[in-house]
């Protein structure tokens, strides 16, 4: 009845208990018993771990957009304007606070704001045609704050709800709640240029969640769907004989599982399954080339721009999270000469995203799309210690989590709007903080999704995205 005599020694849990005692029939009673339960049989082996399922209460958005400037953008050079900091340029700051590198004298912003819209939204020259086009779009988050002004330490708790320990990125939990409604596509696509952004895979893992539920990882700097995505069709089998060639290997997997009780291997045969059917779906989505020119010239022809496309035509698809990085490792990390990394940074994703938010509008899937933009932190506004005493040229800032922007747009989320502020300098978040557990709670709930009540049960306890922390803020919802 043991596969091995250790295995005597080891505690049984309730499901393995019924899966040996009398020959299995006791596992049968359990299963009729999941199925009565709506949430249980929606993740059962016939409708797919994917399979979409209702949320908690009304949702307002049903995919989400999430785009990455990793590195950590300046807020008082983007989207927080801080003319005061001007004044102070090159003599020592009224406050200073703790940073990972030292710093010293007030370093103003080198670009001019100027007021969009009927919001009148403050924005950068940096998104100038950004904020020309959207300004009364956006959603500005002044007073976002977090824990850790280390990269590593706060990308795991933007994306995970924890900055050390591996827990599930918020795509596995939005997929492993609501499913997805396209099932020849994943539920959870990562797009990066090229290479892995700092922390890597951890931005997107399943961790104890399913493996149904991990990101899919997709460099997007070929061109082609075959070249994005590696071995997508057999040079060796048509359809026909891969499909058989896959039912023989499920069967053989179903009677393995039968005597086990393994959830890596139900994700395992899944896989199996969307693998198979993107040989289709995939060469369709991630083909720009289908586009009308027009539409590619709207978005244009950088990095950038190829990755806000392909995660437009994937929501089209009814893929539910989509996650877009600016690059690998971290690259607006502006240590030095911010004023040309930042314009640099600025022009390769600017137009991108302005051609996002058009797409989305002229295609009617504003409404129900989230889209978010952001770092991992912001900067500060003193120069760092680099080039010496004195405010150079080259000057550049250090990492600061104790106050940055964010925005969002579409999905729900008032229009031209502002919330909360920093400091007079952009130091730190004084007024309606937020903190990012307060963000992931919101983005559920926009989705429909109650974070106290999104659990998982793990280790003897119920995990969930943002631990025992977060709170919906309400005045961001339309």
């Amino acid at each position: 009845m043991f596969s091995s005599p250790s295995s005597l020694d080891a505690p049984l849990s309730r499901r393995d208990m019924l899966a040996r005692c009398g020959a299995g029939f006791g596992t049968l009673g359990l299963a009729a018993l999941l199925g009565q339960r709506p949430l249980l049989a929606a993740d059962s082996t016939a409708a797919g771990p994917l399979a979409p399922r209702p949320p908690h209460f009304r949702a307002r958005a049903k995919y989400v957009i999430q785009i990455l400037a990793n590195g950590g953008p300046a807020q008082m050079d983007t989207f927080d304007p801080k003319p005061l900091l001007t004044k102070f340029h090159g003599q020592r700051l009224p406050i200073h606070l703790a940073t990972e590198r030292p710093t010293s004298t007030a370093l103003g912003s080198p670009f001019s704001f100027c007021r969009h819209g009927q919001s009148g939204l403050e924005v950068s020259e940096l998104f100038g045609p950004l904020a020309e086009k959207h300004a009364d779009d956006l959603c500005v988050i002044r007073s976002m704050h977090s824990d850790s002004p280390i990269h590593e330490n706060c990308l795991r708790l933007l994306n995970c709800g924890a900055s050390i320990m591996a827990r599930p990125s918020i795509g596995s939990w939005v997929t492993y709640g609501l499913g997805t409604e396209n099932e020849n596509l994943p539920g959870f696509v990562v797009l990066v240029p090229k290479g892995m952004p700092v922390a890597g895979a951890d931005n997107w893992q399943s961790s104890f969640l399913p493996g149904a539920y991990q990101g899919t990882y997709i460099e997007t700097q070929d061109r082609t769907a075959a070249e994005l995505i590696e071995h997508l069709t057999n040079a060796n089998l048509d359809p026909a004989a891969q499909r058989a060639q896959l039912d023989f290997a499920t069967a053989l997997n179903r009677r393995h599982q039968a005597s086990r009780a393994d959830p890596a291997l139900e994700a395992r045969i899944q896989s199996f399954e969307t693998a198979f059917r993107m040989q289709t779906a995939a060469t369709d989505a991630f083909d720009i080339d289908r586009e009308p020119a027009s539409i590619r010239a709207l978005y244009g022809d950088t990095a950038q721009a190829k990755q806000m496309l392909i995660a437009r035509r994937l929501v089209e698809r009814g893929v539910r999270y989509v996650q877009v990085w600016h690059g690998t490792l971290q690259p607006w990390d502006s240590h030095d000469n911010i004023e040309k990394a930042h314009r640099r940074l600025a022009t390769e994703s600017c137009q991108g995203l302005t051609a996002l938010l058009t797409d989305l509008k002229q295609r009617g899937l504003f409404n129900d799309t989230l889209v978010i933009w952001g770092g991992e932190f912001g900067r500060t506004p003193t120069v760092e210690l680099s080039q010496g005493e004195k405010v150079s040229p080259t000057a550049g800032r250090d990492h600061n989590h104790h106050g940055y922007t964010m925005w969002l747009a579409g999905g729900g989320t008032k229009r031209g709007y502002v919330h909360g502020a920093t400091d007079d300098f952009g130091f730190k978040a004084v007024k309606d903080r937020v903190h990012v557990h307060d963000l992931q709670a919101t983005v559920l709930h926009l989705l429909g999704l109650d974070h106290e009540r999104l659990t998982y049960r793990h280790s003897g306890r119920d995990f969930r995205l943002t631990d025992v922390h977060g709170n919906v803020v309400h005045r961001l919802l339309a």
